[in-house]
């Protein structure tokens, strides 16, 4: 939807987004129009109002006390009036907008995104936008539609969550590296040998082992924290070390030889790949036909 689709509502679709978005430019993006146009409209419904409802400096907006008021029934209305609209005026055969989809770097790049680009092909007036973060964000501050995360759900208020896949966390190192530093035969071996770890937030990434028939996660002593997934992978099959990832990364360089596995009777644990939307009172067409062909391309194992 663009501004101008909603000129009635005098503003306020320019109002919401621009609180949602945190600035007038993102908010111009988001609705297909100009920052001026942006500004001049909220410009209006202030002096409609007679109320300011943003405090404004050069480098960013902040809601007044009664624009927090207003945002906070003009935010839940619009969401029916949009989603009553799209309803009536959109199929799953018409789809149409941006959606922003953000990924984990090398599971995006290697296994999401020709998926997601098969899904949009359909769909000439369906525009994607496509982030690949290893961090983890969160959408509804970042203004992402769309979000795949691997792990356990953390920090997930206002989101909806639906599970995609689950994945056995293969670990796994170079024949160079076997070769030179020899293979280890239990999870206490890692201590002497070199680990290349995910690294984020500051930190290094655990991992996961199965012993017996409990699940533990071990914090292998790093010799490198990378943070991008990509690198990890580049830098073991350099030969630098042992590296845990899910088998969807790794099995290309299984089949190839570039990496072999390691402690193959303890890497028995899984993880779980989910997509996450901000929630709303209508869920968005886009969103629902993504997320729906996902599931179903996840069940002929393609994204394992």
């Amino acid at each position: 939807m663009t501004l101008s689709d909603f000129d009635h509502l005098g503003g306020v679709v320019a109002f919401v987004t621009a609180a949602r978005a945190g600035s007038f430019t993102a908010a111009a993006e988001k609705l297909g129009v100009t920052k001026s146009a942006v500004g001049k409209s909220i410009a209006r419904l202030e002096n409609r109002l007679g109320m300011q409802l943003f405090n404004r400096t050069t480098r960013k907006i902040a809601l007044t006390l009664d624009g927090e008021s207003y945002y906070e029934t003009c935010s839940n209305a619009l969401d029916e009036i949009l989603g009553v609209e799209v309803a009536l005026t959109t199929s799953r055969h018409n789809l149409t907008g941006r959606l922003h989809i953000d990924m984990p770097v090398s599971f995006g790049r290697r296994i999401m995104m020709p998926v997601l680009l098969e899904i949009a092909q359909p769909y000439p007036r369906l525009q994607l936008t496509l982030t690949f973060t290893d961090h983890v964000v969160d959408p509804i501050t970042e203004g992402i539609d769309l979000t795949i995360r691997f792990g356990e759900l953390e920090n997930c208020d206002g989101l909806i969550a639906r599970k995609l896949s689950s994945q056995r966390l293969v670990t796994c190192a170079s024949p160079i590296y076997i070769a030179a530093k020899g293979m280890p035969k239990a999870v206490g071996d890692l201590n002497d040998h070199s680990c290349i770890v995910g690294y984020r937030r500051g930190r290094p990434l655990s991992w996961w082992m199965q012993v017996g028939d409990k699940r533990h996660r071990v914090q292998p002593s790093p010799s490198y924290e990378i943070g991008d997934g990509d690198a990890i992978l580049d830098a073991a099959k350099a030969g630098l070390g042992i590296c845990q990832f899910p088998i969807s990364l790794v099995r290309p360089f299984l089949e190839s030889g570039e990496l072999v596995p390691v402690l193959e009777e303890f890497s028995q644990c899984c993880v779980e790949v989910h997509a996450l939307w901000p929630q709303t009172s209508h869920l968005s067409p886009k969103i629902r036909h993504v997320v729906d062909k996902l599931v179903e391309v996840a069940s002929t194992g393609r994204l394992e």
